[in-house]
């Protein structure tokens, strides 16, 4: 008698495993273009060599008098050239590199290019044609400089290719828009907001639906044109922010938040230009993590690089860092963020090693550059979670001084509605109570 067979197990699809594969072989072929940007770098030595060889022969002309003014404005504009073709190509392969093969990280440098924060596609495609137009009028210049020199059907062509470059320029720039605009109105759409118009539109229909509160003390936020926008979208979506929270939308008055005029200057920004800190203290509930995002928020779309992340992902982020031998070098990667968003100390009480880690975070960034902290606990409880060493007491040391605080009271936003944040009094969350 026959037994029933066992069906067979099914065999894994190959497919699922190649399409990874291929894509992921495929997206690393963009390495190939990396030696062509160094092939530009070598260009870029061609002409810082030809620029000197035209300034010593202009140098020379003038020395012998042998340069009259016309000689020595189209020598000028020679060189004026040369350094835009060089700009020109500074732009390609910087940008290009940052944008088609991998990320530099230069993002918080001093010497950061401030079109490079917002780099895209559609900026570098725009920014190469306005150097090319550039180029062209100081080609024409030279033309009209020379014109006893210079054949009139060159004059007329020239005039003509120049006119051409400007109206390519002024469509692509055009063109650029609306693609970026797509984006925004997806974004606004997905969020139950306008379907479209891009950041202007989005950011009037967070203020029309905002409640009352902090709006009317809150300075409007200039949100740019589309492609400053699209940078500040880059931007708040590589900060890691958990949710995304608006100031207009805080409630200050149930909340008795405070200090309305210290949100207000926080609001500017100007204290993350100063490098200064601020702290959000208060119970549970009261929208400190609010305030976080939407500090971190305003300062992406003013053009900060912002990182959000609890303090004990942060710890662990940099046990990870210290176990592979590169904490100082972690440390130093995130000098380019200019604010860093430290949430929620106070909630889980840290082991001393966790609490050394967080101190060698703040104080590498004391006087450096900002970080904005929020915590349940008045500062001088801080120890409860923290440990009473010296280091904490150098950690709070460090975060206190060049801040701005803002101590939050009220009901809890969460317990809202059910009753229950009337049944205590958020004394009674104290120990021993």
């Amino acid at each position: 008698m026959l037994g029933h067979a066992t069906p067979a197990s099914p065999k894994p699809d190959i497919r699922s495993y190649a399409a990874p594969s291929l894509g992921y072989a495929l997206f690393a072929t963009r390495w190939l273009q990396a030696p062509l940007y160094f092939g530009l770098v070598a260009a870029q030595g061609v002409y810082v060599y030809k620029f000197f060889n035209e300034l010593l022969h202009l140098v020379q002309h003038v020395m012998t008098g042998r340069a009259d003014e016309t000689h020595v404005m189209l020598a000028v504009l020679k060189l004026v050239d040369v350094v835009m073709i060089a700009n020109l190509l500074i732009m390609v392969i910087v940008g290009g590199y940052e944008t088609f093969v991998s990320r530099i990280g230069l993002q918080g440098h001093r010497d950061q290019p401030e079109w490079l924060s917002h780099v895209n596609s559609n900026v570098l495609k725009v920014k190469l044609a306005t150097a090319i137009v550039g180029i062209s009028s100081v080609h024409l210049l030279q033309m009209f400089v020379d014109v006893d020199h210079t054949a009139h059907h060159s004059l007329l062509w020239g005039t003509v290719i120049h006119m051409a470059f400007i109206l390519s320029a002024a469509i692509l720039a055009y063109m650029s828009g609306p693609m970026e605009s797509l984006g925004h109105a997806a974004h606004a759409a997905a969020l139950g907001g306008p379907r479209g118009g891009g950041p202007e539109r989005l950011a009037e229909y967070e203020e029309s639906n905002a409640p009352t509160g902090l709006r009317e003390f809150i300075p409007a936020q200039d949100t740019g044109g589309t492609r400053e926008g699209s940078g500040a979208e880059a931007r708040v979506r590589a900060a890691g922010f958990p949710a995304r929270k608006s100031l207009e939308e805080f409630d200050a008055d149930r909340q008795r938040a405070a200090d309305s005029e210290t949100v207000t200057r926080l609001a500017t920004m100007d204290f993350v230009t100063a490098r200064r800190n601020a702290l959000l203290i208060g119970p549970p509930g009261t929208g400190k993590t609010h305030l976080a995002i939407a500090l971190g928020m305003r300062a992406c779309r003013t053009g900060h690089e912002v990182r959000f992340a609890t303090a004990t992902e942060w710890v662990a982020r940099l046990t990870e860092a210290q176990h592979a031998g590169r904490l100082s070098e972690e440390l130093a990667d995130l000098d380019r963020f200019p604010l860093l968003v430290i949430d929620e100390i106070g909630y889980v009480p840290f082991e001393p090693e966790a609490t050394n880690l967080l101190f060698r975070l703040v104080s590498h960034r004391y006087e450096r550059a900002s970080v904005i902290v929020t915590s349940d606990k008045p500062l001088a409880r801080w120890t409860d979670v923290l440990g009473d060493s010296p280091v904490a007491l150098a950690l709070i040391d460090r975060v206190a001084h060049h801040a701005d605080v803002v101590c939050l009271k009220g009901d809890s936003y969460r317990l809202r509605g059910h009753g229950v944040d009337q049944m205590f009094d958020t004394a009674d969350m104290a120990p021993g109570r």
